[in-house]
């Protein structure tokens, strides 16, 4: 029978003997705990980048209380951990011709809620502006708001908005796009986060006609600001929103 032998990690099938079955399996172990450890890597730099900027932030957050100027973010769209209205939803036509975006096929505006903040750090030279799934999909990334507003009116991320700059979202538009959960598909019920980042610079992304900007390309840019201690203060407030038909209570 043949063999197999690892050399440096790889599987060689080099002789025979009667060990085949033993060394197959030590080699399909191999390539298992060599496959998870990329895995592992991975997820853990994703997870260091955001934990990191976060740490920025909030380092950021506790100087400013001290100081008496709490920065935060409210809408009149919505309240903090609410639910977020249709008119914040997005469309997906179905065959049917409803919406397979809400919860009874209703369409939605996809129109980005509004948005204001108080309490600006002294030395903020603009602002971003980020909605993001907490399972993990970016639906909205403006950068470069000028120092001087301190509002979005609601539908302020159709593309080619003249509040700021905006990168490409979950569904690769260049713009806001609202939520669209899958139905019947725990979690049912998911967190859209806006949050408004106060910076004491402008970000210079990488961006052409053939590769916009992306929302990788934001978060990196503000990994390192955070790095170089240019972001001021954040400040969140979250919608939710789910498709899935609520279960009827137990008799």
């Amino acid at each position: 029978m043949k063999t197999l032998v690892v050399l440096s990690g790889k599987c060689t099938r080099i002789e025979l003997s009667h060990r085949t079955k033993t060394l197959r399996r030590n080699c399909h172990e191999t390539k298992q705990k060599a496959t998870a450890k990329k895995t592992l890597s991975i997820v853990a730099i994703i997870t260091f980048a955001f934990l990191t900027l976060t740490n920025f932030a909030s380092a950021q957050d506790s100087q400013d209380n001290k100081f008496h100027n709490k920065f935060r973010v409210s809408s009149t769209t919505f309240k903090n951990n609410s639910i977020l209205p249709i008119s914040a939803i997005h469309n997906i036509t179905l065959p049917d011709g409803t919406n397979g975006c809400s919860i009874d096929g209703s369409p939605g505006g996809d129109e980005s809620p509004e948005l204001s903040w108080k309490g600006v750090p002294r030395g903020t030279a603009s602002f971003v502006v980020i909605t993001f799934d907490t399972l993990g999909f970016t639906h909205w990334g403006m950068y470069n708001i000028l120092p001087t507003i301190t509002e979005l009116p609601e539908n302020a991320g159709v593309a080619g908005s003249a509040y700021g700059q905006q990168v490409v979202n979950t569904y690769g538009d260049i713009s806001y796009g609202g939520p669209c959960p899958p139905a019947n598909f725990p979690p049912n019920v998911h967190q859209y986060v806006f949050t408004v980042y106060a910076l004491d610079q402008e970000l210079e992304l990488l961006s052409s006609t053939n590769f916009p900007a992306t929302a990788d390309t934001l978060y990196n840019a503000l990994v390192e600001a955070g790095e170089h201690g240019h972001i001021l203060a954040r400040a969140s407030i979250t919608g939710l929103y789910s498709t899935t038909p609520e279960k009827p209570a137990a008799r």
